[in-house]
């Protein structure tokens, strides 16, 4: 499952670069909006960590219980998987066994087993090619839904750029520019799992 879900910071989260337009508007064009409009310089800049979207314990739920889904439909084809590799190990054993005392029982076993190693390598394979499939299909939509709330968690906050630390090397990140945590919270609060109530708002 971890292998698996290595896939999905690679794959599947990109680098969030986020432009607030009108914002921008206004630093390139001062004249044309008040003054008291401009973003505070520091908050002109954040990073945030996409990676930590997929944290099973402080991750984005929605995220969670997408990759959770993709991983129940997998799971049959993995043990089918997990058996068969079972099995190539016993003729494997038994080719070792037999090889001095019965070679012809001992070549039919190497035969099964050089088979059915080429069985298992053809269904990891296809099983590959059915989690990435059932993964994007699951992820895509919450990908967009999830830029479009960062989008607004910027805007609300006068940020102009959100660099992804996950996709672009950053060597030092002061914890006040860090909006992960903050990010996390707010889209779980806003964004609920389908069935889970939305939880309330931190007071401060």
């Amino acid at each position: 499952m971890k292998v698996f879900r290595v896939v999905l910071t690679i794959v599947l989260f990109y680098v969030f670069m986020v432009s607030i337009h009108a914002q921008v508007r206004s630093a390139v064009n001062p004249g044309s909006v008040p003054a008291t409009t401009a973003p505070a310089a520091a908050n002109l800049f954040a990073v945030i960590d996409s990676g930590a979207f997929s944290d099973d314990k402080t991750g984005i739920a929605r995220v969670i219980a997408a990759m959770n889904g993709v991983d129940q439909k997998v799971e049959p084809l993995r043990k089918e998987i997990s058996n068969m590799q079972n099995q190539l190990n016993a003729l494997q054993a038994d080719v070792q066994k037999k090889q001095a005392t019965d070679p012809q029982g001992a070549a039919r076993a190497a035969d099964q087993a050089k088979s059915l190693e080429l069985q298992i390598k053809r269904k990891t394979e296809d099983g590959q090619t059915q989690f990435q499939r059932e993964l994007t299909a699951a992820l895509d939509p919450l990908q967009a839904d999830i830029t479009n709330a960062l989008n607004a968690f910027a805007q609300s906050r006068g940020i102009l750029m959100i660099i992804d630390s996950n996709r672009v090397p950053v060597i030092y990140v002061h914890a006040t520019i860090d909006v992960t945590k903050d990010f996390i919270a707010e889209y779980n609060r806003t964004h609920p799992v389908a069935g889970a109530p939305a939880a309330a708002p931190v007071k401060p």
